[in-house]
């Protein structure tokens, strides 16, 4: 419910007169302040900055109830109300305060209002308007509606989610060690030179045919490269027709779902083969970030403090990675000890560190659980797990059991579409983020494209309605040639000539606006899969411009039929519009 600064203004007034017939009123007096501005009587900010009023949290306390995670209902969106904050307007009452009788009036008009003074106290206070975020390159993108207020716990990976490389140093000498084993094995790699620009995340490679593809939606191979040579659209036909690509034949498809999967697959395009893996098993590249993390790691100050903000407000943190114990230390201290408050170490933000995960398995099945007991790492069996503890190994499930948190209470955070999303989701039923740093990128790219995918759209529209046109002239020759009666009496006596230079006008412009549409289709590509993702992200620091409490609602899923449906109702406005001025 909504309820005006002013009612809680007003709210604070009486109760400062009143505290001493409540039982928590000598306590309260003596708390932290909480400042509440009451809403705006006067046009003058100095005067509206005057009328600050310092009230007590624990009376916050009681004009405010938050639902608990054992008496909850579900919204009209299907989701949980757990975590939502709830007005007692039992307590106003006692005061003789009538809240939504402030508030009275269409709620379309008092919705507006209220939102323009919230939106001017954020101003005043300097605070970022929330759609500033939301419509940025820095947003966080829903596709299922997730109450971010019900979650009671959060889970992160660690690699490209929050720690992020720089890619082009990190993924530049894993390449420099994939060359050198190649080198090893008697491959002629002299020359060859590190392309970050040659490949992307969301590709496959096909081991079969040694091509680099990209698949659309429903897994039919669009595009495909062979070493560095582009394939054309007629050598993609008939190498893949209607083959689809399956990603659980592993001995044939592999996808690039990680960017450390960047200078393998440059590697793979430039020399057809693999010896990555191997310098990632000798930790040869891992010992050498963590001996110089300055050179391979990107901090980033707001993401301890997004962290901090989820754990203040109830949210149990957990860190699940596959690295092991040293790395994960060594890069959780460099990226997050500084930027924290307190003297607040990066363990200090987590309920339970497990490393060495062995996900998707983690997800999957159980595996022995070990204890980290020392800084050097040394461990121990363990079988009970405790607040703040670091752990080796162990599943999903006991996360969940030690925890008595279960499915959808649960959202997990990672860069792996299969390993982190799809499998966390598949199997426990988490709710899942995505963290895909390129989306700024693309961000960015889509907002200077407008024009062009503006046109673009412009330019096929065309061509399905001149192809529409020629279609029913070259159905009214059909049936003529055939000795049937056309379409209407009039398409069946029209004149043969004019017949067949209608159809060729028609020919020629459908032919000279594929011409323009082919280059921009495809310099325009295609969006990422987010199949698997309830919502996703460049970063983890953008939840600091969401808060923990924010309800994260999809946009509405179209059918091709509704976007005919309106269509034909403009054209219909229009009718009636034209109509109406005769």
């Amino acid at each position: 419910m909504f309820m005006t600064a002013e009612v809680l203004g007003k709210f604070f007034l009486l109760q400062k007169d009143s505290l001493r017939g409540f039982p928590m009123a000598a306590e309260a007096t003596t708390n932290s302040f909480l400042f509440v501005r009451p809403r705006p009587m006067f046009a003058n900010n100095i005067k509206r900055s005057q009328m600050m009023m310092a009230c007590c949290c624990s009376v916050g306390e009681q004009v405010f109830s938050v639902t608990p995670s054992n008496n909850y209902d579900v919204d009209y969106l299907g989701q949980s109300t757990k975590g939502d904050l709830n007005l007692n307007f039992d307590l106003l009452d006692v005061f003789g305060i009538d809240g939504p009788a402030t508030l009275q009036g269409p709620i379309e008009e008092v919705a507006r209002k209220e939102a323009e003074v919230a939106k001017n106290l954020l101003n005043d206070l300097g605070i970022s308007s929330p759609p500033s975020a939301r419509n940025s390159s820095r947003g966080i993108f829903c596709s299922r509606t997730l109450n971010l207020r019900s979650i009671s716990a959060i889970g992160y990976d660690m690699d490209y989610t929050l720690i992020h490389y720089n890619v082009k140093a990190w993924e530049g000498r894993a390449y420099d060690y994939c060359m050198r084993n190649l080198q090893s094995l008697g491959f002629p790699v002299d020359g060859l030179a590190f392309d970050p620009d040659l490949v992307i995340r969301g590709l496959v490679i096909d081991k079969e045919k040694g091509n680099l593809v990209k698949a659309d939606r429903f897994g039919y191979v669009k595009r495909a490269m062979h070493g560095t040579r582009m394939l054309s659209t007629q050598d993609v036909s008939e190498m893949y027709g209607r083959e689809l690509v399956d990603l659980r034949k592993e001995n044939r498809w592999e996808f690039l779902n990680t960017l450390f999967s960047v200078s393998e697959a440059v590697a793979y395009m430039q020399a057809v083969g693999k010896a990555l893996f191997r310098a990632h098993v000798e930790g040869q590249l891992k010992s050498e970030i963590m001996s110089k993390p300055e050179l391979f790691v990107e901090p980033d100050p707001e993401l301890p403090l997004a962290l901090l903000d989820q754990k203040e407000a109830g949210k149990k943190l957990l860190l699940i990675t596959n690295s092991d114990y040293h790395y994960t230390d060594k890069m959780m201290k460099h990226s997050f000890n500084r930027f924290l408050p307190n003297d607040m170490g990066w363990r200090d933000l987590f309920d339970m560190v497990i490393i060495s995960a062995r996900k998707p398995e983690f997800f999957q099945m159980s595996h022995p659980l070990y204890e980290v007991v020392t800084g050097e790492g040394l461990m121990r069996p363990c079988f009970k797990v405790r607040k703040g503890g670091l752990y080796s190994g162990g599943s999903a499930q006991m996360v969940e059991n030690s925890l008595d948190i279960h499915g959808d209470e649960i959202l997990y955070v990672g860069d792996h579409i299969y390993t982190d999303v799809s499998q966390s989701k598949v199997h426990q039923l988490w709710r899942t983020a995505l963290i895909c740093r390129e989306l700024e990128e693309e961000y960015s790219a889509l907002i200077h494209s407008r024009d062009h995918r503006a046109t673009l759209i412009e330019l096929i529209n065309q061509k399905e309605v001149v192809g529409d046109l020629f279609n029913q002239l070259r159905l009214a020759l059909q049936r003529r040639n055939t000795g049937r009666p056309a379409q209407t009496l009039a398409a069946t006596n029209m004149d043969d000539q004019d017949l067949t230079e209608s159809m060729q006008k028609l020919l020629i412009v459908m032919q000279r606006l594929d011409e323009k549409i082919a280059p921009m289709l495809e310099a325009d590509g295609e969006l990422f899969n987010k199949r698997y993702a309830d919502i996703y992200t460049s970063r983890v620091s953008n939840f600091l411009y969401y808060t923990p409490f924010m309800y994260f609602r999809s946009q509405e899923q179209t059918l091709a039929h509704d976007s005919y449906s309106y269509y034909q109702a403009q054209i219909n406005g229009s009718a009636v519009d034209s109509t109406g001025a005769n």
